[in-house]
């Protein structure tokens, strides 16, 4: 799996660049208003990378749960 990391730069006129990688598909977005908040900025221009195009696989783990019914019922 991919390190998910977010780089920030800061450049001398004060303009702010973020580029969120290891992240697939439109939950990279989700970034967008954390990063604002964060850095006290406003997005003004946004490009997705071949990234945002992608789906990310998430592996699904099911855990069967037996119950027991008493006759009075309960479990």
């Amino acid at each position: 799996m991919a390190k998910k990391q977010i780089r920030v730069q800061i450049f001398p006129d004060g303009q702010i660049k973020a580029d969120v990688i290891g992240i697939k598909g439109k939950s990279c977005t989700d970034y967008i208003e954390i990063l604002e908040q964060l850095l006290d900025a406003e997005t003004i221009d946004s490009e997705y990378t071949d990234e945002y195009y992608e789906t990310e696989q998430v592996e699904i783990q099911q855990q069967d749960v037996n119950q027991i019914k008493t006759r009075e019922g309960g479990v």
